[in-house]
Formats: structure tokens, sequence, C-alpha cells
């Protein structure tokens, strides 16, 4: 089996999982599974977050790593007396991609039942309201109950969370297509690092809750650990499309990781500390790896969060290119995965006592 389809087989058990925002058991369970074995030890904290620790020399930096291990999905709101769900966001949706998905719903017994986003048939639409994106309180979801009692008695209850019922599969050559590779396909390039990493210092390799609804998991882990430097694995937007500018592309998908140097409206959420960043072009460049640089003009990472705690964290990001984000159909090639794992562990070695006391002492 090559490397390529060894990591196809781990980002395939994490995409398919369950994880919403605040819901996050069963891929925290995978994720657990695969740290151990290569851990010096495992913890979840009170919010949530896995963290596992690679120690090293007390004299070299705390290294802080951090993929969010939740996805976009649904709360069940209300549920009408004909057995139809409505459902509210828990992150950023763009309302088309949502109209004729299929769902589970996870109920309380950790079980799934299954349904169907519906509107309003297109051929009862105004011609006005053809022009108009589907609202999203406006949809619901069938699953096949007759009345709300129904409903009811199969376990349905307002507050449960949904996520898309979509499965990983490939594409041409070395090219995948699934649900949450925002941020699993980030997780999975952390896990596959942390098998043969050697810091310099101790590592903290940590799985993060929440990141969807306002980085919350990174926040409280950072605040905990007090790292010396930090990395965040997440995707990026990769807009190498028909109809997109090149300006407007960002990162281009097989162009190896993304480097980012600030993302958020005006900046707003992480400019990526120089020295870090040096430090990723440096190991890139030396160890031969393909990159490119990133800058973000909406949208966010851990690394904002972890960046601002206590009296601040060196932080940047690593970015895995990715395609139609925050939709069922999320594409990565397997390759800038790969190379991004490579990085993330070679950049990690290179932060020795020294580097770090010629920068920030």
């Amino acid at each position: 089996m090559s490397e390529a389809e060894k990591f196809y087989a781990l980002l395939e058990k994490l995409s398919n999982a369950f994880g919403v925002s605040g819901f996050e058991e069963e891929i925290r369970e995978i994720v657990i599974k695969e740290l151990e074995p290569y851990a010096d030890e495992v913890t979840v904290d009170k919010f949530g977050n896995v963290i596992a620790v690679k120690k090293g020399s007390s004299n070299a930096p705390k290294v802080m790593w951090a993929a969010h291990m939740d996805e976009i999905g649904f709360l069940i709101r209300a549920i009408d007396d004909k057995g139809f769900l409505y459902i509210a966001p828990v992150g950023g949706w763009y309302s088309v991609v949502v109209a004729a998905q299929r769902l589970r719903i996870r109920l309380d017994s950790g079980e799934y039942i299954y349904g169907v986003v519906g509107m309003k048939p297109p051929h009862l639409l105004s011609p006005e309201e053809q022009k108009q994106a589907p609202k999203l309180d406006k949809l619901f979801v069938d699953i096949g109950a007759r009345s709300r009692k129904e409903a009811e008695e199969m376990g349905v209850r307002i507050g449960l969370p949904a996520d898309l019922d979509r499965e990983l599969a490939r594409l041409a050559g070395n090219r995948v297509t699934g649900k949450a590779l925002d941020d699993r396909a980030g997780l999975a390039v952390m896990l596959w690092a942390f098998r043969s990493v050697e810091p310099r210092g101790t590592l903290y390799a940590v799985a993060t809750v929440q990141e969807e609804v306002g980085l919350k998991g990174a926040r409280v882990a950072a605040y905990k650990l007090n790292p010396d430097v930090a990395i965040a694995l997440d995707v990026t937007t990769a807009n190498d499309l028909p109809g997109v500018g090149p300006a407007d592309q960002v990162a281009r998908l097989g162009g190896g990781p993304a480097i980012k140097v600030a993302d958020g409206r005006g900046m707003s959420g992480l400019i990526s500390h120089p020295a870090v960043f040096r430090l990723l072009v440096d190991v890139a460049e030396k160890e031969g790896i393909p990159y490119q640089l990133e800058v973000l003009t909406g949208g966010t990472t851990d690394a904002a969060a972890i960046s601002l705690t206590r009296e601040g964290v060196p932080a940047g990001v690593i970015s895995i290119p990715a395609r139609y984000i925050h939709s069922p159909v999320e594409v990565i090639d397997l390759e800038d995965a790969l190379n991004s794992a490579r990085l993330l562990a070679k950049a990690t070695e290179s932060m020795t006592k020294e580097w770090y006391e010629s920068i920030f002492k």
C-alpha cells in the first residue's frame, strides 16, 4: 500500500465520522485511538479537546499544533404537526448547497436516522423566487414521519445535531471528495506528522473542538498549555476554477501546502508571526517541498485565537488547498496533504533552543 493510500484510509475514517461543533464524541474517539500509539500521554480537557504529548528537552520551545475536529452542521430547532423538521445552522452555510441534501440526525441513543432537505418545488416558485437563493430558515427536513408524534416516537427532539450523509470518494489521480475536509484534512495531516516527528522541545498536538463556531476549543487549550510557538493546520480556499481570475484564486490544488501570510476581513484574523512564517518558507525550500503563499481575505483559523492567548503566542498556519469548502463535495489533493505533513514535521524539528532565543530573547 502506497503512502497516499495509507493516508487516504486515515482521512476516510475522519471525514466520514460525525462531529458537528459541540457534538464531537464520535470523531474524538477515533482521534484518541490514532494518537495513543505515538504519544507519551493523551488527555481530554474539560472542554473536549484531545491533547497528545511528545516530551522533549525542557530547554527547547514548547510547540502547540492545532487542527479542529468539528464540522459545520445543523441543530433541529422545530418539529411541525406533520412531522417535518426545521434546522438551525451550526457554522457557516450557503443555503444553495443545503437544499436537496440528505442528512444524518444523531439521536440521544447514538443511533442515526436519515432525512432529506426539502423546499418548495421549483415549478411552484414565482419568477421572482426563482431568481433568489432559498432561505435556510424556510428549508425543512423530511424524515418520512406523518406527524409530530411519530417523529418524537422515532427519537427526534429539539436540539439534536445533524450532519451531511456523505462519504469520502476518490476522483482522478490523488484527488478526493467528501464532507468535512474542513478540517478533517488538517486533522489527518496533524495525526500523520505526529507519528514520526521528533520535536526538540515538548510537543502538544491538539485536536480542537468548536472551531467553526468561534475558535473556542483552541482558545481554552492554548491558555492551559501556554506554548512558546504554535502552528495550526486547516484548509484554505483553492479557487483555481473556471470563471475565477488569478488574483482571486488564493491557492491552487496540487500546488503544495499554502503557508499563510494573513487572513480575515481586513486581515483581522491572523497576521502570521514573521519568524514562524520565515521558518516555514525556509524549511520548505531546504526540503524541496512545493509550497504557495496564502493571503485569505475572509475566514480565519485556530491560530488567530492561540496567538492572542496570555501574553501572546507566535503562530503560523499550514493550509491544505481545498475546493468547494463548506459544502458536501469538498475536494483536496492527497499530495498537498502529505507535503503539508512533511513540512509540519520538519519545521517543528527545526524549532531549536537557538532558533527560539535568537528571535524572542
